[in-house]
C-alpha cells in the first residue's frame, strides 16, 4: 500500500499533466481545429511573455510528472498517463522547435554575427541571465512587439532579448531530450546566414585543383577578396558565432557548444584557410613579382592569430587551427622561395645594354623599387625568415656584417637586416659589371655614382634605413662621392691639364696662345661628350657641377685675365661662357637633335601596402 506522501505526490504529478493539456494543446502546431497558434508566436504573444512563460514552467512540470511515474509503476494508470504525457511532450517539443526556428529566422539581421561580436564586449551571459530573471519573474521586459505584414522589431533590446528567449527554449528542449532536434533547427539556421555572409564577402569555395588552373590575373582577383573577406571573417563572422553559439547554448553541457559551433562554421574556415594553402603551392609560388600578395595573404592570417585560437579553442575545431598553420607555413616556405627566386634573377641578369648616358638602370628601379615594398612587411618577413638565416657559400662581405652589427641598435631584425642587404649587395655587384660596358672609363663612374645615389636615396627616410642602419648609409653615401670624384679626376683631366698654373715668369705670346688653343680643343671636346651624359638626381647634379665649375673656372679666369689683350684672336670663351655651358651638363643633350633621354628608369611614386597592380 502506498504510502500518503507518496499518494499526494501522484496526484499531485496527475494534476501536472492534466494542466498541461490545455496550454500545450492551444499551442499544437498540427491540431487541425487550432488556426491562431499556427501563425502567432508564442514569445511574442504578449509584451511580458506570461504565456511564453507559462508555456516553458508547464513542460517543466511535464518532464518531472514523466519522470515520477516512470520510476514509480505503483500506480495502476501509471503507463497510460506516461504516453499522454509523452504525447503532449512531444506536441510541446514541435511548439518550441517552431519557435526557436522563427525566433532565428524574424530576427537574422539583428543576430548578424557583426552584431553579436559588437554586443560581445558590452553584453555578458549575467546581463542575459539578468533578462531571464526578468523574464522568469514576470517582470516587464522588451517593449518589442510583432509588427503587422513582418515588419522587423527595431527597438535596441531585440537581439539581446531573442538570445534569451532562444537559450530558454535551448534549455528546455535539451533537458527534455529534444536536443537534436533544437540542434539541427539552430546548425541549419547559423550555417546558411555564415554561407551568405562569406558569399557576400566575395568568397566562394574552390578546390586546390582550381585555383591551380587559374591565370594570375583571375586568381588576383580572388586573392584581393580574400585578403579582406578573411580578415572581416576572423574579427567578426566567426568570433560573433562562437559567442551567439555559446549564449544560446550557456546552460547546455560544453561539448554541445563544441560541436554546434564546429559544424555550424567549421567547414567554412577550413575552406578559407584551404584556399590560402592552394594558392602557395600554386604554378605561381616561385615568381618574385607576386610575393607581395602571397605576404598580404600570410598577415591576414598571421595577424588574427590570437583570434583563431580563442575563437576556435575547442578541441573540435582543431581541425581548424590545423588548416590555419599548415596555410601559414605553407606561405612562409614560397615567400622563402620566391626570395632566393629574386637573388637568382638579379645574378643572371646577363642584359648587355648599357643605359644611354650612364643614367639608372633598370634592374636598379626593379630591384629597389621590390625592396622597398619588402620594408613594409618588416615584421612579418622577420617572422618568415627567423628560423632560416643568410647562407652563402663565400664569407660575408663587411658591408653587410657591418648592417647586420648595426640592426639590433635600430630595434630591427638581425636576419632581414642581413638578408636586404644582400640582395642590395647583388645588384650593386651586377652593376659593377655593367659600368663596364661604357668604353669612356669617366661615363662608368657616372653609371656607377648614378645608381648607388638612386639606391641610398630609396632607403634614406624609409623603414629600409630602420632596417639597414644609419653606417649602411654613411658608408654607401661616400661610395657614391668617391665614384662622382672619379668622374671628376678622369673625365676633366684633359682640359685641367692644358692650362697649367700661372706663375712669376712670362709666358711669349705663341706659348699663351698654345695653351688657349689646347684648353678650347680639349674644353669642346669634353663638352660636348659629356652634355650627352646624365645626372638624373638634381641634388647631386648640381654638387657635382659646382665641383667641376670649382676647379675649371677659376684658373681659366686667371689666364683669361691675364693674357686676353695679347691673345685675343685666340680666345673662344669668356669665364662667363665656360659656367654657362657647365650649367647645361647632365641632361642628356643630344646635338644630332634626336635627343638621347636621361636613360632613367621610370619609377613609380607612392605605393600602398595590400594594393600594388602586380605584385
Amino acid at each position: 500500500m502506498a504510502s500518503p506522501l507518496r499518494t499526494f505526490s501522484s496526484a499531485l504529478m496527475e494534476d501536472n499533466i492534466s494542466s498541461a493539456e490545455s496550454i500545450i494543446n492551444k499551442w499544437d502546431v498540427d491540431s487541425p481545429s487550432v488556426s491562431y497558434t499556427k501563425v502567432t508566436s508564442l514569445f511574442y504573444q504578449d509584451d511580458d511573455r506570461s504565456e511564453a512563460l507559462r508555456f516553458i514552467n508547464t513542460v517543466k512540470d511535464l518532464q518531472r510528472s514523466m519522470l515520477f511515474f516512470i520510476s514509480d509503476r505503483s500506480s495502476p494508470d501509471s503507463h497510460s498517463l506516461i504516453i499522454t504525457a509523452q504525447k503532449l511532450m512531444e506536441s510541446a517539443m514541435k511548439r518550441l522547435q517552431k519557435e526557436f526556428y522563427q525566433i532565428l529566422s524574424v530576427n537574422r539581421d539583428r543576430l548578424d554575427p557583426e552584431s553579436v561580436s559588437a554586443r560581445s564586449s558590452l553584453t555578458t551571459l549575467s546581463s542575459l541571465d539578468d533578462i531571464r530573471s526578468d523574464f522568469e519573474d514576470e517582470i516587464d521586459g522588451s517593449d518589442d512587439e510583432i509588427r503587422p505584414g513582418g515588419e522587423s522589431m527595431t527597438e535596441s533590446p531585440v537581439p539581446i532579448q531573442a538570445e534569451s528567449d532562444l537559450r530558454s527554449i535551448a534549455e528546455c528542449m535539451i533537458s527534455a531530450g529534444y536536443g537534436k532536434e533544437c540542434l539541427g533547427v539552430y546548425r541549419s539556421l547559423r550555417r546558411s546566414i555564415v554561407d551568405d555572409s562569406l558569399y557576400r564577402l566575395g568568397i566562394e569555395r574552390l578546390t586546390a585543383s582550381q585555383v591551380h588552373k587559374m591565370d594570375w590575373e583571375v586568381l588576383e582577383i580572388r586573392i584581393r577578396s580574400w585578403i579582406p573577406a578573411t580578415r572581416t571573417a576572423l574579427q567578426t563572422l566567426f568570433h560573433g558565432e562562437r559567442v551567439l553559439c555559446d549564449r544560446v547554448f550557456a546552460d547546455a553541457p560544453e561539448s554541445v557548444r563544441e560541436s554546434c559551433f564546429a559544424e555550424v562554421t567549421g567547414e567554412q574556415a577550413i575552406g578559407l584557410f584551404s584556399f590560402a594553402e592552394s594558392v602557395a603551392t600554386s604554378k605561381f609560388k616561385k615568381s618574385p613579382e607576386k610575393m607581395f600578395r602571397f605576404l598580404d595573404m600570410y598577415e591576414s592570417i598571421s595577424d588574427h592569430w590570437e583570434d583563431i585560437q580563442s575563437t576556435f579553442s575547442y578541441e573540435s575545431s582543431s581541425a581548424v587551427r590545423s588548416h590555419a598553420t599548415s596555410a601559414l607555413l605553407t606561405l612562409a616556405e614560397t615567400i622563402r622561395s620566391a626570395l632566393a627566386e629574386l637573388e637568382s634573377a638579379i645574378q643572371k641578369d646577363w642584359s648587355k645594354s648599357a643605359v644611354p648616358g650612364g643614367g639608372v638602370h633598370p634592374l636598379t628601379g626593379y630591384v629597389m623599387n621590390y625592396v622597398a615594398f619588402l620594408a613594409d612587411y618588416s615584421q612579418s618577413l622577420a617572422d618568415i625568415l627567423a628560423e632560416f638565416p643568410l647562407q652563402v657559400r663565400a664569407p660575408l662581405p663587411e658591408s653587410v656584417l657591418s648592417t647586420a652589427a648595426s640592426s639590433p641598435m635600430n630595434g630591427c631584425d638581425e636576419n632581414l637586416s642581413m638578408r636586404l642587404a644582400w640582395i642590395i649587395l647583388l645588384l650593386l655587384c651586377k652593376l659593377d659589371g655593367k659600368a663596364e660596358l661604357y668604353k669612356e672609363v669617366p661615363l662608368s663612374y657616372v653609371f656607377l655614382a648614378n645608381n648607388l645615389n638612386y639606391v641610398v636615396e630609396k632607403v634614406k627616410g624609409t623603414d629600409l634605413e630602420e632596417i639597414l642602419g644609419s653606417e649602411w648609409v654613411a658608408n654607401h653615401e661616400a661610395k657614391v662621392r668617391q665614384y662622382a670624384a672619379n668622374y671628376e679626376r678622369m673625365g676633366w683631366s684633359k682640359v685641367l691639364s692644358s692650362m697649367p698654373p700661372l706663375d712669376s715668369g712670362d709666358r711669349t705670346a705663341e706659348e699663351v696662345g698654345e695653351a688657349f688653343r689646347s684648353f678650347n680643343e680639349a674644353f669642346k671636346e669634353t663638352y660636348m661628350m659629356h652634355a650627352t651624359w646624365v645626372i638624373p638626381d638634381g641634388r647631386m647634379r648640381d654638387e657635382v657641377k659646382v665641383s667641376i665649375s670649382r676647379k675649371v673656372v677659376p684658373m681659366y679666369r686667371k689666364w683669361y685675365e691675364a693674357y686676353r689683350g695679347r691673345v685675343a684672336g685666340v680666345i673662344r670663351f669668356a669665364p662667363e661662357d665656360i659656367e654657362n655651358r657647365l650649367s647645361d651638363l647632365f641632361y642628356g643633350t643630344d646635338f644630332s637633335g634626336s635627343g638621347t633621354g636621361s636613360g632613367c628608369v621610370s619609377v613609380s611614386g607612392g605605393h600602398s601596402k595590400g594594393s600594388r597592380s602586380s605584385q
